[in-house]
């Protein structure tokens, strides 16, 4: 008998026998996909065949249960994108349905070895001890290469950790990826040589699948810290090839561009834990950016501290990775962000530094902020 793996949804039903029902619908749709009759005796209806762990009223209050269902190792089939499948293909397109946890099996854990660095690795890089780590951004679009790279410049100097891309910046004609590359790693390393700083640059390597792993191979090869894609854009399985990697050793900054629908519903889709947290550990992401409570995109405090905490929790294997909150953050919030995800976080702040009249003093008077 294969190990199996569970996954806890969310259903909404007026009452238990409902609930039920749509539960083990849930467990066929995602493995057998034929009606219950029609399930072959034998291997396919003891192992292959998802199976109604536990059920359960909502706990936080929403009109349904908490399904857990299992699923054998072998409909995997030790394939990552496959897993995806299971866990939440076909029932994604049913309304009233919502991934809350996923629990792992020794086999998943060693097809999702997880991330190469992690929390601790990005802050050996950064040449920080327990403390929290700061991200900005050079943006807009539309600005050259050179006003690109001086921005670049400016937050090195102000003594930012990592300095990335903004995710809209691809190969546009003002600013070319391989140009905008070496002219940022150029200015990044002028700003380190004058202050004895670690700044490493990140740039944005999402693009069309031909090019994604080019550009990352590229930007380690030109002396990049860190690269950044958005996953729901490029595809989940792109982290992770280049995480399992051994010829592509940098740390993988995950965006969560198009991925609003998977998690902004109360009652579809992911939550925000599962998706943020542990898909991304699992997919390989060192550090997962998403929009902090309290900005221009509406997540709650609670769901952000869900994200931190499923970052940082114990999965047997993968290691723990850093949360990188922004969206809309001002020098104002850092207390409250302080006092909310305490040390293990990465600060991303851009726009507020952007708008100060000088931007390397803004840095440090982040910086100070923050470490204070």
């Amino acid at each position: 008998m294969a190990p199996r793996f569970t996954v806890t949804y969310y259903v909404r039903a007026a009452d238990a026998d409902e609930a039920k029902a749509r539960a083990l619908d849930i467990a066929l749709e995602q493995t057998v996909e034929i009606p219950r009759s029609a399930v072959p005796k034998g291997y396919v209806e003891d192992e292959i065949l998802g199976k109604l762990e536990d059920l359960k009223p909502d706990p936080v209050g929403r009109p349904g249960f908490l399904a857990s269902i299992s699923y054998s190792d072998d409909d995997v089939g030790g394939d990552f994108l496959q897993l995806l499948n299971v866990i939440f293909g076909n029932s994604s397109i049913k309304p009233g349905l919502k991934v809350e946890d996923i629990g792992l099996s020794p086999g998943i854990l060693a097809l999702c070895t997880g991330p190469r660095h992690g929390i601790a690795g990005l802050r050996a890089r950064a040449g920080v001890g327990e403390s929290p780590l700061l991200m900005s951004a050079i943006k807009p679009v539309g600005l050259s290469t050179s006003e690109l790279a001086s921005r670049a410049h400016d937050f090195a100097l102000g003594g930012m950790h990592f300095v990335k891309d903004d995710h809209g910046l691809v190969d546009q004609a003002t600013s070319p990826f391989a140009e905008r590359l070496k002219a940022c790693i150029e200015a990044v390393g002028e700003a380190n040589a004058k202050t004895g700083g670690r700044t490493s640059f990140v740039p944005n390597v999402t693009g069309p699948a031909s090019a994604v792993l080019d550009r990352a191979k590229e930007a380690q090869a030109a002396g990049a810290g860190a690269v950044m894609l958005a996953p729901a854009l490029t595809g989940y399985d792109v982290v992770r090839t280049l995480a399992a990697d051994p010829d592509f050793t940098l740390p993988i900054v995950s965006h969560p561009a198009f991925s609003g629908a998977n998690v902004v519903s109360a009652d579809c889709g992911f939550s925000h834990r599962s998706f943020f947290g542990t898909l991304h550990r699992l997919m390989g992401a060192d550090a997962v950016i998403y929009p902090n409570f309290g900005g221009r995109f509406g997540f709650t405090r609670e769901e952000c501290l869900s994200i931190a905490r499923a970052c940082a929790a114990d999965m047997r294997g993968p290691k723990a990775i850093v949360a990188a909150p922004g969206g809309g953050m001002t020098f104002e919030r850092v207390p409250e962000m302080r006092e909310a995800y305490g040390n293990d976080v990465m600060y991303l702040i851009g726009g507020a530094l952007l708008q100060q009249p000088n931007l390397v003093e803004a840095c440090r008077r982040l910086v100070a902020a923050v470490h204070n």
